[in-house]
This record gives C-alpha cells, sequence and structure tokens, in this order.
C-alpha cells in the first residue's frame, strides 16, 4: 500500500506529519509513504531520522492550503499546493489512498473535484469511527452536509452499512437515525421522514431512533445523522472527554490520599484514555467517493497521523470504493 500525505495540512505541520509517516514505516502500516509538500523543509526535518529511505519519499508542493483559506476557491487557485497534489497523486494511481489533517472543507471539495462521486451517490459524507462500551461504531455525516433530506440520511444509512460491513468483515450492520427520542414520530420533518424510508428499506438492518445519551452505550454499529447534528456530537464527545480526563488529573492530585489512590487505578486510567484517545483512530474516511480519502483532525499529533496511515492503508486493501461502486450498480 501506498498513501500519500498532506505534510503541510495540519496545525504543527510538518512535524506530526513526518514523525507519523516514520512510525507508519517502521511498523510496517504500509510498503510506502509519499510525502507531500515544500521538499527543502521535508528534507531538512527527514535529515534527523533514521528511516527506510525507499519506503519514504518526498513530492514537492510549494503551496499549502491554510484552515482560514477558503474552501472551492483555494481548491481552485491553489493547484501546487499539497492538498490538492496529494489527491491528484492517488488520482493517478501513483499512491493508493491519501490522508491530510488540514483544511476538511478544501479536502473534500479537493476529492470531489478529483475523484468524482461514485455514480448513485447523492452526496459525500464524512464517517468517523468512535469508541463505545462495545468496540466502536461508525458515526455519520460529521460535517460534510448540513441540511439534509430524508433521502440523504437513507443513503448515509447505506454507505455506513459498506464501510463497516468491509472493515470489519461483517454481516448485517445495526444502524440506528440520530434523534431526540426513540418513538418514530419524534424529531423534525427530515427524522421522521427518514425514519419512515429506512424502515421501508430491506437493505438495511434499521433498528430504529437512537437518543444522544446513547451514542456511546455500543447499541448499534452505525449511527446517522445531518452533518450539522453530527459535528455538533463529535466535538461535545471530545470535549468532554478533555474535561473528564482534566477533572481527575485535578483530583488525584489534590492530597496523598487521592495520588495512592491514582496510584492503584492507574492501569485502568490508563486504558480509558487509550480507548478514548482520539489519535488512536487517526481519522474519518469521506464515502461516497470514487478515492479513498482520510481526514484527520488538525491538532493530530504523530500517532493520529500514524494511525490515520494505519486506517487508509487498511480501507484501500478492503476495497470499499469498489464494494461501494458495486452496491449502488445494484440498485440502478
Amino acid at each position: 500500500m501506498r498513501i500519500a500525505v498532506d505534510a503541510f495540512g495540519s496545525d504543527k505541520a510538518p512535524f506530526p506529519e513526518i514523525e507519523g509517516a516514520i512510525q507508519a514505516i517502521k511498523e510496517d502500516l504500509c510498503d510506502q509513504v509519499i510525502l507531500v509538500g515544500d521538499e527543502a523543509i521535508l528534507h531538512q526535518e527527514l535529515d534527523k531520522y533514521y528511516f527506510d529511505q525507499q519506503r519514504l519519499t518526498v513530492l514537492h508542493a510549494s503551496q499549502k492550503i491554510g484552515m482560514e483559506d477558503n474552501a472551492a476557491n483555494s481548491v481552485r487557485s491553489k493547484k501546487d499546493s499539497s492538498m490538492v497534489k496529494a489527491v491528484s497523486h492517488h488520482k493517478s494511481g501513483e499512491a493508493d489512498a491519501v490522508v491530510s489533517a488540514g483544511n476538511s472543507g478544501a479536502f473534500m471539495t479537493a476529492s470531489l473535484l478529483t475523484y468524482g462521486r461514485i455514480s448513485g451517490v447523492l452526496r459525500p459524507a464524512i464517517a468517523v469511527n468512535i469508541p463505545t462500551q462495545q468496540g466502536y461504531e461508525i458515526l455519520l455525516d460529521m460535517g460534510a452536509n448540513v441540511d439534509c433530506a430524508p433521502e440523504h440520511l437513507v443513503q448515509f444509512a447505506q454507505l455506513g452499512s459498506i464501510y463497516y460491513t468491509c472493515a470489519n468483515e461483517a454481516t448485517n450492520p445495526r444502524v440506528a437515525l440520530l434523534n431526540i427520542g426513540e418513538e418514530s414520530a419524534k424529531g423534525n420533518s427530515v427524522t421522521r421522514g427518514a425514519h419512515k424510508l429506512l424502515s421501508e428499506n430491506k437493505s438495511i438492518n434499521f433498528v430504529g431512533n437512537i437518543e444522544g445519551k446513547d451514542v456511546l452505550r455500543g447499541i448499534c454499529d452505525v449511527v446517522v445523522c445531518d452533518g450539522f447534528v453530527g459535528n455538533v456530537v463529535l466535538k461535545t464527545i471530545e470535549g468532554a472527554m478533555i474535561s473528564i480526563f482534566d477533572i481527575l488529573k485535578e483530583e488525584f492530585n489534590r492530597d496523598w490520599i487521592a495520588k495512592f489512590g491514582a496510584m492503584l487505578s492507574y492501569p485502568v486510567y490508563s486504558y480509558l484514555k487509550k480507548k478514548l484517545d482520539h489519535s488512536e483512530y487517526g481519522g474519518a474516511l469521506l464515502v461516497g467517493l470514487n478515492g479513498v480519502s482520510i481526514v484527520s483532525h488538525g491538532r493530530s499529533n504523530g500517532k493520529a497521523i500514524k494511525n490515520a496511515i494505519r486506517l487508509a492503508a487498511k480501507i484501500s486493501q478492503a476495497n470499499i470504493v469498489q464494494h461501494t461502486k458495486e452496491y449502488f450498480e445494484r440498485l440502478q
């Protein structure tokens, strides 16, 4: 597997991208990593590390797209940006997938304009793996589509089911609709319409509505919502996790009894932190596209980039794009 990485996407680029790429090579997560960006800066930093230079190469790009840049305008005007060139490298077949921790709107736009949508897909979506009490589940959409129709949510359920099935070699994944109540009559016109369509669709294992309090319980495999709700849910979960660990840290340092208790509970605390750490999951897949694009958090560290490369290789090996094409061809 050859993975192209936008080396100038994250908040602290290119340091997390370089560190993550080297870790991915050393852990044999893929065959080759192509770092895309300013070659002078990248080579200067890479000279500080020891690694197999045959498996980590640099593709020069003279521009970069910032978080503050307009998504559509920057993609069209910055053809030599690290993000656009990384996506183009995948499109040309010189890379099997692409990873970026940069401007997510620009990354979606670049991927959509370069690969195009899979025939039959109305809108691509951002699908993220989130930890639960029972393992992990796929939540989509995470921000690509703020305003949706019921038909879009049905397609998100189809795309999420294909993703879960291929990535886990599973069958018949349970799909739930995120809503303000479990009853079918709850919610706005979009969620009520989506509930009706999902209930009637025999190709989806729809288990009904799910409330926000149940998202992390692991009672389903795929959770569907529009991009506005999904992004709020994801950011709320991330913020809650950070706050919980900050509160625990304060309490553990309060007195010697608390510190002694912290020592005894360290294995559990360490396991919990690892399970809930977003860097363990790397990134989110842009589903519904004719290519494999993994979008990572802007504040990704080296471990997050490494795991995004792991996810990109896994998705590419699972051939999810081809399975999605075949699914929608059958529908048509």
